[in-house]
């Protein structure tokens, strides 16, 4: 059972790490400014575009590692509370 739980301790170190990762890549990405008399053609809005989905996809990614780990920290709370 020792072994279990440290195999969740891991598994919940790693899911904090990536998590991380993924919020930390998603706040990498800067938009540039836009000036008021400057034409902004398709291709323009289509960078902000892209830029914002794959942020917007890092972060989905992130939350749910996130979410992952806070149930296998509580399952791991819990069983360790069962074995006391």
């Amino acid at each position: 059972m020792r072994t279990m739980l440290q195999l969740i301790d891991i598994v919940i170190a790693m899911l904090a790490a990536t998590s991380a990762w993924y919020w930390w890549l998603a706040s990498r990405q800067r938009l540039r400014r836009v000036s008021r008399r400057e034409e902004l053609d398709a291709g323009d809005i289509n960078r902000i575009v892209t830029a914002l989905n794959r942020t917007q996809i890092m972060n989905a990614r992130a939350a749910l590692y996130a979410s992952a780990m806070a149930i296998l920290a509580a399952a791991r709370m819990l069983i360790q509370a069962w074995l006391d």
